[in-house]
């Protein structure tokens, strides 16, 4: 059974398309790139994957549920640019994060944080924060509750060589651990590793 179901799915915004009857599915513990330039509806697609904006046509489904559903309390996501408090430490705003939605203990926040190699800087102020460091933090927002979908909106963005090494070293263990991964990149040797 496929984790992910994309059917005919559309969005128009007045007369213009941006997606236009996009079809495809992801099976389970895949992880699987979703390629194309900038402006080609990647981000846009994934807002419909994630129920965040209502298609103009077609259907999504997650985990055999259609979307929006109840299907996507097991799915994370990072889209577009993570937004955090920037007052707040990168673990404050993880457990103000965790206090809205609930069922997430301090040492999942932990957990996540030194997944990926963020414990160092758990303590400071996310004003401190690289554009590259705020992306780690969304993964590890994007894994709070153990998701059996993620899906992730140009995850690199901002990253150093040895980041994207590292976040795609994260994302083969995610996979490993049966979680189905779908992330979208304009970037196509990114997508290939």
């Amino acid at each position: 059974m496929p984790a992910i179901v994309a059917q005919n799915l559309s969005k128009r915004y007045r007369r213009k398309a941006a997606v236009d009857s996009v079809s495809f599915s992801v099976g389970a513990g895949e992880v699987v790139g979703f390629l194309g330039p900038n402006g080609a509806g990647k981000t846009t697609t994934l807002r419909m994957l994630a129920g965040l904006i209502r298609p103009s046509g077609g259907s999504a489904r997650i985990l055999d549920r259609k979307v929006p559903g109840p299907g996507l309390l097991e799915v994370g996501t990072m889209i577009e640019e993570p937004a955090f408090y920037p007052y707040l430490s990168g673990y404050d705003n993880l457990r103000y994060t965790a206090m809205l939605h609930g069922g997430v203990g301090d040492a999942r926040i932990r957990e996540v944080m030194a997944f990926v190699r963020m414990q160092d800087a758990a303590d400071k102020k996310l004003s401190a924060y690289s554009q590259g460091m705020r992306q780690r933090l969304g993964l590890a927002r994007a894994l709070l509750w153990s998701p059996k979908v993620l899906l992730l909106d140009e995850p690199t963005n901002g990253l150093d060589p040895v980041g994207i090494a590292e976040i795609r070293e994260n994302l083969r263990l995610v996979a490993q651990g049966g979680v189905t991964v779908l992330v979208s990149s304009h970037i196509l040797a990114e997508i290939e590793k």
